[in-house]
């Protein structure tokens, strides 16, 4: 090629991967390079425009970490996370709708069916069911649960915190959950780095409506990775991320009553939620 220009630029470049032994990724570059030169010819960038671009990507990988992924708070800004769930989890029947990871999860102990989720806030208890898509109770269903504390932070926002607001439970024959926690609570994304940045220039609000995460696994049946929202959280109309779904919208209710108090073992009033989820099998192959 000695006569590189404007006119055969992405043909070029894709003809140089034609020895390529994987036919997937060969699919996959192919697409990446032709909506990129497509992006490059429709808005025809300045080398400085250029330059920026490169060096908000470079800022995006110097501000991810093993506790923060800057990638993966860009990818859900965009939409892009969102997309991508709604491609790979599309539903059948009434199993339950998935939506974004976040940039938060991390690794959380195993703990037994009704403790509590260290961590400050308004004391909560989150219930319900894992389920097939025949209504039939999923037994040995692996609960990954995690959520911000009351002041709107996750624990690995906070340096040398001992309030794991996360944990994993197991189903049992039943394949009813429950487990003690806080009320999650509305916070924004971080906006120090570079997203934080493209954020502001795009003249959008950083928050999330309050959640809780949860993934759930089990053999036999696909991973769903999911929230459930506050009912009346201001932001369900503006998050972020793009993840809200009208399907995962729970009601909290305050529990005032003081024989249910004691029976459920707390100290005063609590807030209680209902959720059940249902997944849907694994594919065949």
């Amino acid at each position: 090629m000695r006569n590189f220009n404007e006119a055969i630029a992405t043909d070029a470049v894709i003809q140089r991967m034609a020895q390529s032994k994987d036919p997937r990724f060969l699919e996959i570059i192919s697409s990446v390079i032709r909506h990129l030169h497509g992006i490059v010819r429709d808005v025809e960038p300045t080398m400085e425009e250029w330059s920026r671009a490169i060096q908000f990507l470079t800022q995006c990988g110097q501000n991810s970490d093993d506790k923060r992924q800057e990638f993966i708070l860009l990818s859900d800004t965009l939409g892009i996370s969102m997309l991508l769930e709604s491609i790979n989890n599309r539903t059948e029947g009434d199993a339950t709708e998935a939506t974004v990871l976040g940039p938060f999860h991390a690794a959380a102990p195993d703990m037994a069916m009704g403790d509590t989720l260290p961590g400050a806030g308004e004391p909560t208890l989150v219930s319900g069911r894992i389920m097939d898509i025949s209504d039939n109770p999923v037994s040995g269903a692996r609960i990954d649960v995690w959520q911000t504390a009351g002041d709107g932070f996750y624990d690995v926002q906070r340096t040398g915190s001992d309030e794991l607001n996360r944990g994993v439970f197991t189903t049992g024959d039943d394949g009813r959950y429950w487990f003690k926690t806080v009320k999650p609570v509305s916070y924004e994304v971080p906006t120090d780095g570079p997203v934080g940045d493209m954020l502001r220039q795009m003249n959008r609000d950083a928050w999330r409506p309050a959640h809780i995460h949860f993934m759930l696994t089990a053999p036999g049946y696909r991973k769903l990775t999911t929230h459930i929202f506050v009912e009346s959280d201001p932001y369900l109309e503006d998050d972020a991320v793009f993840a809200v779904r009208e399907s995962l919208i729970r009601t909290f209710i305050q529990i005032e009553d003081p024989d249910e108090i004691q029976r459920r073992g707390f100290d005063g009033p609590f807030w209680k939620v209902d959720s059940d989820f249902v997944l849907q099998p694994e594919a065949p192959g």
